[in-house]
């Protein structure tokens, strides 16, 4: 799938103290993110006023007008996998619903985070 962006609404769920996204299409609901990944997002979403209420998250395996990161691909661990940014170096992992858009493990993420209605 070359330049297939795809586009997710996080928000921060109080009651388990992380981000999380539903996407009904890949069967998700109150999907985590854990084990870094918060972190990461945290450091997306630093300028975006009210995060927590929700934004839009794009990601990409090939890069698109404005992405903001960049995040490698490092190893599997446990049916998930693990990504790197550089700037700031971080390291998050991301669960098996990865492959709900993914038919394996992409080699690169480009991400990009902003504000609804923008």
């Amino acid at each position: 799938m070359s330049n297939h962006i795809v586009v997710i609404a996080p928000y921060w769920l109080e009651e388990v103290g992380t981000w999380v996204f539903d996407d009904p299409g890949a069967g998700l609901h109150q999907e985590p993110f854990v084990s870094g990944v918060p972190e990461m997002i945290d450091d997306l979403v630093k300028d975006i006023p009210n995060a927590r209420r929700g934004f839009r998250l794009f990601f990409s395996t090939t890069p698109f007008p404005g992405y903001q990161k960049l995040l490698a691909w490092k190893r599997e661990e446990m049916g998930g996998n693990w990504y790197a940014s550089n700037e700031p170096p971080m390291e998050g992992w991301l669960c098996p619903a990865l492959f709900r858009y993914f038919e394996r493990a992409p080699a690169q993420l480009y991400v990009k985070a902003e504000a609804k209605g923008e």
